[in-house]
């Protein structure tokens, strides 16, 4: 008997300890406030609300979503979340007014520059540093989450953000219409530079002409990482470096053979027809549903064209064009961070290792409510329901590789994820992070940004002729001093390298 009581209070407990994935419950910052009563005599504190901006297109089913969410989350670990989405187009300046005026919130969405500025916001103290949590609230995310992804949200050694757990590298890919690729047996691999694709655009120009050949936008394409560059800042100001070059030397892109190879090759398909006339003035839009297009570039991991296709609305295949590099860029394109001000840090973090390690919470945030917005097929994977009314943009939140995979998806994706996180190379630049907090490079920084905001988009979408702009945009860089704030990054990217080899060399 006395085993057979033994035995049942050991199964209760695992019963209990099954119940939740997640932590358990976060630490309470005022213990005397206000207990709902339980029993008559035990008590349990109110739940703390967290309010928590994101981006993407605000879903009519957000509030319902955001209901059911709350009921696992207090039901896990006591916190409630105020679930708030803002359009792609107007987060960054929205979450900047915000951070502003003071207002409060708790945990946001940042990537660098435009997308709630992760570094620089980071050196200016808006952001919390995670690093004292995650060995106590958070060190179940902090175990699941690459160490490469951690390595690249540091700024001077310190952890301001949660990075997405998701492929480490971002590689270019090319994508196309499954539909004429099969019409046409057109075998995607051959093709990995612009000069290539030529009698391929020309064909489907000729033969499909309710097909926009090539769609392009202001800013969505990176065709210099097909040499291996990367963005020593961001877009806005065009210095770059090899990832694989161990000198990173700084280059102004526009200056290369490179750069004027690829604008020749843009402007050709544009006079051709190939490219959207809209190009330059189009703005970041994403992938456009039910837009007939036969080519786009994208960045992504393996089975990308699993959400590309959902996107379009219409099935593509896509081949990898650059080579599979963990950058500073790549490891901070997603990224959850903490107001610095929040009134609780814990229940922050503990919200976060959360939707980190529980499956429940991390699917019920990506997909919805099961049987609303989604079905599960018989074979466990999801089949997102047409116009269901909630969708997540699933690189801005937690780990990827607790989710259930979708409809069609081979069973091992994750498990594919994994071994492409193990095979990329990581850059010779990971964790780098400029200092523009100072007043002369902060007006560099404008000058030049305000005279790339001028030409980039004409250039990169072959609008305008290169021999005739090109020179143009190249004295005005310098007129704005690219070359001086080139040296200043130059020097510092070099001085980190020196306490990196240091580092190194004490370990």
């Amino acid at each position: 008997m006395k085993f057979r009581k033994v035995l049942s209070i050991f199964m209760a407990l695992i019963l209990i300890m099954s119940l939740s994935a997640c932590s358990g419950t976060a630490p309470r910052r005022n213990p005397s406030a206000s207990t709902a009563s339980v029993s008559g005599k035990d008590s349990k504190t109110a739940p703390v609300t967290l309010k928590y901006y994101t981006i993407g297109t605000p879903d009519s089913d957000l509030e319902k979503v955001n209901k059911a969410l709350n009921e696992l989350l207090e039901r896990k670990i006591n916190v409630r979340i105020d679930y708030n989405k803002i359009n792609w187009s107007d987060y960054g300046h929205i979450l900047s007014n915000i951070i502003n005026s003071g207002t409060n919130f708790d945990i946001a969405f940042a990537t660098e520059g435009d997308q709630g500025d992760y570094s620089g916001n980071a050196v200016k103290g808006v952001w919390l540093a995670l690093d004292p949590y995650l060995s106590t609230t958070g060190k179940e995310m902090y175990a699941a989450i690459d160490p490469l992804l951690w390595e690249g949200v540091k700024i001077n050694e310190k952890i301001y953000g949660v990075p997405t757990n998701k492929e480490v590298a971002v590689p270019e890919w090319w994508m196309y219409s499954k539909e004429l690729i099969d019409r046409y047996n057109i075998d995607i691999s051959k093709y990995s530079t612009l000069e290539s694709l030529e009698p391929l655009f020309k064909l489907i120009k000729q033969n499909e002409p309710d097909y926009t050949v090539i769609e392009l936008d202001q800013y969505s394409h990176n065709f210099f990482a097909l040499e291996s560059y990367e963005y020593v800042l961001n877009k806005d100001i065009p210095l770059m470096v090899k990832s694989t070059d161990k000198s990173l030397k700084i280059v102004n892109i526009f200056e290369t053979e490179t750069a004027k190879k690829t604008l020749s090759m843009l402007r050709k398909f544009y006079k051709s027809g190939y490219i959207n006339e809209d190009a330059a003035v189009k703005l970041i839009s994403g992938l456009e549903k039910d837009l007939k297009v036969f080519w786009r570039e994208g960045g992504g991991g393996p089975y990308s064209t699993s959400s590309w296709s959902k996107d379009t609305g219409y099935e593509v295949v896509a081949h990898q064009v650059s080579p599979s590099i963990v950058t500073t860029e790549s490891a901070r394109g997603g990224i959850m961070v903490v107001n610095s001000r929040t009134k609780y840090p814990q229940e922050c973090i503990s919200f976060l290792n959360c939707l980190n390690t529980d499956p429940e919470v991390r699917n019920l945030i990506n997909f919805g409510i099961e049987g609303e917005h989604y079905a599960l097929t018989p074979q466990g994977q999801v089949e997102v329901k047409k116009d269901s009314g909630y969708t997540g943009v699933q690189y801005t939140q937690g780990n990827w590789f607790i989710l259930k995979t979708l409809k069609g998806d081979p069973g091992n994706k994750w498990d594919v994820y994994k071994n492409f996180n193990s095979e990329a190379i990581k850059s010779e630049a990971l964790d780098f992070t400029p200092d523009v907090s100072g007043t002369a490079v902060s007006t560099l920084l404008s000058a030049v940004s305000k005279v790339t905001a001028k030409y980039y988009p004409g250039l990169m979408t072959g609008t305008v002729d290169p021999e005739k702009v090109l020179p143009m945009f190249i004295n005005e860089l310098k007129a704005a001093g690219i070359d001086e704030l080139k040296n200043t990054l130059q020097q510092q990217i070099d001085d980190w390298k020196s306490k990196k080899s240091a580092v190194f060399k004490l370990n």
